[in-house]
């Protein structure tokens, strides 16, 4: 039976986050078996559409695309980088841990809010796993799910050197505590600043490509790896990390590309998944365009818009210390026009160096889920907004992607950003044995 006793006597000395705490729940996350199954076959469609997004930037950079769609993904990266990226060793690489952040809305469907190239809670949920793995035996990827899957996407046997910024140091003791489960004869965690790439090793790169600056051994690994003597994952692409992707996924003029590349069902699916995304590019338009679904000419307008019409979340794309976290994102129906315009301005500016882009907004239905009070261990109920948050994990040995396990985050419906903070419950998830409402 899970209570605050047993929760908390499984927690590793050296902690999961660093200084960073969380509401403890009774019981996993529930999900419908129609949404489980969904979320089983999307692992693979989202690195159809990774590969997809990594072909067409190559036709780009080689001149048998428009030139625009690598400058758009590309701008502000350094040109060191983007030769590293490009190398012939990477050919074809991506992300070997693929994780989207979902909004889970009503009638099951989800919102695609982004994809995280460098995911924390991989080793959170490992351990969520295994702690309720006893008395819920429905779990996602059950109990070995997560450390088997991140196991997986290095070759059979080869020693393993997880290297983590100072920057993603938060997230260091949930590694340290993964890389325990899995043997630290094969798995160890190291300092980015100061690693030493050695070619009998793989390399799991737990450190932002914009960080580069701060991190002076990087520069080596990185060369090592576009010379084909290291292995690493997540390779050093940084135009697979722009959630420009999800605007240029949308866009008219690209959209014969994105049919040669996609099936038509993964296509459809894909359209149902990724809310429509806006590049904010400061372009002047002909006076007789506008916007597509804005309806506008210019930015401009887009700033005067009312409260209503500011059901939109403007966000940066990426290669930016404040791209991920939530730091940079803005609700426009959420702050005052002022504030609105202003964002909208800054976009613009950044367009040539830091993109931005604008996504519908979409709503998290309400859930109610039960979370053990902090200060008296009772059992309450939690009415809140859900992110899902599945990792799957493409294997080296035949490039086959499996779901390790699903973290879900249930925040007050009051909180328009769902992420982890001091009054979210985190959970694993499980298949509930009927629908859930």
């Amino acid at each position: 039976m899970i209570t605050p006793d047993t929760l908390r006597a499984a927690f590793p000395e050296e902690g999961l986050f660093a200084e960073k705490d969380w509401l403890l729940s009774p019981e996993p996350f529930p999900l419908s078996p129609a949404l489980a199954q969904e979320l089983a076959g999307l692992g693979h469609r989202l690195r159809v559409f990774l590969r997809a997004a990594d072909a067409l930037h190559h036709r780009s950079v080689k001149g048998r695309l428009p030139d625009w769609i690598a400058g758009t993904v590309d701008a502000g990266k350094p040109a060191d980088l983007q030769a590293w990226g490009r190398a012939a060793a990477l050919r074809g690489e991506i992300p070997r841990v693929v994780r989207p952040d979902l909004l889970l809305l009503d009638g099951d469907s989800l919102a695609l809010s982004e994809l995280d190239s460098v995911p924390g809670g991989i080793g959170l949920t490992a351990w969520l796993n295994r702690v309720y793995a006893p008395d819920f035996h429905d779990l996602v990827g059950g109990p070995r799910g997560m450390p088997d899957g991140f196991a997986s996407i290095f070759p059979a046997g080869v020693p393993v050197d997880v290297v983590v910024s100072r920057e993603s140091a938060g997230y260091r003791p949930e590694m340290e505590w993964l890389a325990g489960q899995l043997g630290r004869d094969r798995f160890r965690v190291c300092e980015a600043e100061t690693y030493a790439a050695d070619p009998g090793r793989a390399v799991y790169r737990f450190f932002e490509l914009f960080d580069l600056p701060n991190l002076p051994a990087a520069g080596p690994l990185l060369e090592a790896v576009a010379a084909g003597a290291v292995r690493l994952t997540p390779p050093p692409k940084p135009w697979l990390e722009e959630k420009a992707w999800l605007a240029l996924f949308w866009l008219r003029p690209l959209r014969e590309l994105w049919r040669r590349e996609l099936t038509d069902n993964q296509r459809r699916r894909l359209e149902r998944l990724i809310p429509y995304t806006w590049l904010v590019d400061p372009a002047p338009l002909p006076p007789h365009a506008v916007l597509p679904r804005l309806e506008v000419n210019d930015w401009d307008e887009v700033a005067a818009f009312s409260q209503k019409q500011r059901e939109l979340v403007l966000k940066r794309s990426g290669f930016h210390e404040e791209a991920w976290g939530a730091r940079s994102v803005v609700i426009g129906h959420d702050v005052a026009q002022a504030e609105w315009a202003a964002a909208l301005r800054q976009a613009q500016a950044d367009y040539p160096t830091a993109p931005w882009v604008l996504q519908e907004f979409k709503r998290a239905r309400v859930v109610e889920h039960p979370y053990f009070d902090p200060e008296t261990g009772a059992v309450r109920r939690l009415r809140g907004r859900v992110r899902l948050c599945p990792y799957y994990f493409v294997a080296a040995a035949d490039d086959s992607i499996v779901l390790g396990g699903v973290l879900a985050t249930i925040v007050p419906e009051d909180k328009k950003i769902i992420h982890g903070m001091k009054d979210a419950i985190l959970v694993p998830c499980r298949v509930a044995s009927e629908a859930v409402g």
